[in-house]
């Protein structure tokens, strides 16, 4: 008898994966995360340009003439952006390998050098987001930037970013899910190389399906940022877009071909529902603490 096959997917990608320019190749994956992570920081400088730089809402408010604005304008200064970008780097880089270490506990324990190796294996997105946000926050504290205002306009932006790169990913033929025969099942062709075992097979988009989610996300912030208390430029806002990108995050890791470690959920999957709870928790406190300090007598 012979083997069993799958059905061929509807979407089949079958081009280079690299990008020639004279002599040099990079990936086509690299150059649109590239392109994510500019068209977020992009989008993050213009949001800082129109947003006051001293304490009141946010929402299209304009300089007031009766108060006196420190630095060269009245806005959120761009170069404290450069710093808080480069400031995230270094805690990306180290809690998502942290995270990538603990949800391949196994291979690590037997190989605990190589933890310690960027050419072998990755980083955790949960993670890395956690870490960046980490460091960004602690520069923006040294600087003596409003880091509340920072964390608040920051929302959108980060998950444009998110979700951007992760359709990047279709590029390299990277996340892709459990071999399914759907419709919509994608599979890669061709030389590659690609950046998931058995590329040819018919799998879920699973880096697909996040980059949707985490756009429904967005779109859910940018509605929530302008109906509710959120819109006070506190952190709060912040905490809630990453807490709903890791709960969409992990909705979609149920068509990753990660293995199950407790119960029905992946390690990653774990540490991303980690993730939103802590932000959770955060958007709690800070909302307790707010409460207290309005009920204060003055």
């Amino acid at each position: 008898m012979g083997l069993p096959t799958l059905p061929l997917a509807v979407i089949a990608f079958d081009f280079n994966a690299y990008l020639v320019v004279g002599d040099s190749a990079i990936r086509w994956e690299s150059v649109g995360i590239a392109l994510a992570v500019l068209a977020g920081i992009s989008w993050l400088a213009v949001i800082a340009g129109r947003t006051p730089g001293y304490e009141g809402w946010i929402g299209g408010e304009e300089p007031r003439d009766d108060v006196e604005h420190e630095g060269e304008g009245w806005h959120l200064r761009r170069d404290d952006l450069l710093f808080i970008v480069l400031g995230a780097v270094p805690g990306a880089v180290v809690l998502g390998r942290v995270f990538y270490g603990i949800a391949h506990l196994d291979y690590y324990q037997a190989e605990p050098g190589t933890l310690l190796d960027p050419s072998l294996g990755s980083l955790s997105l949960s993670g890395a987001v956690l870490g960046g946000l980490l460091t960004a926050v602690y520069v923006a504290a040294l600087l003596d930037a409003p880091v509340g205002r920072w964390l608040h306009i920051a929302a959108g932006p980060v998950l444009l970013a998110l979700a951007l790169g992760k359709a990047a990913m279709a590029l390299g033929g990277s996340g892709q899910g459990m071999p399914s025969d759907l419709p919509w099942a994608t599979a890669y062709l061709g030389a590659g190389p690609w950046g998931s075992v058995d590329p040819a097979t018919p799998a879920h988009p699973s880096q697909l399906y996040e980059a949707g989610a985490t756009l429904l996300v967005l779109v859910i912030v940018i509605l929530i940022a302008r109906r509710s208390v959120l819109r006070r430029a506190d952190g709060r806002l912040f905490a809630v877009a990453i807490a709903l990108w890791a709960l969409a995050r992990a909705a979609v890791a149920t068509t990753w071909r990660d293995p199950a470690v407790l119960g029905p959920f992946g390690a990653e999957q774990l540490l991303t529902l980690g993730l939103a709870a802590i932000m959770l928790a955060w958007v709690f406190a800070a909302t307790v603490h707010g409460r207290r300090q309005r009920v204060q007598p003055t």
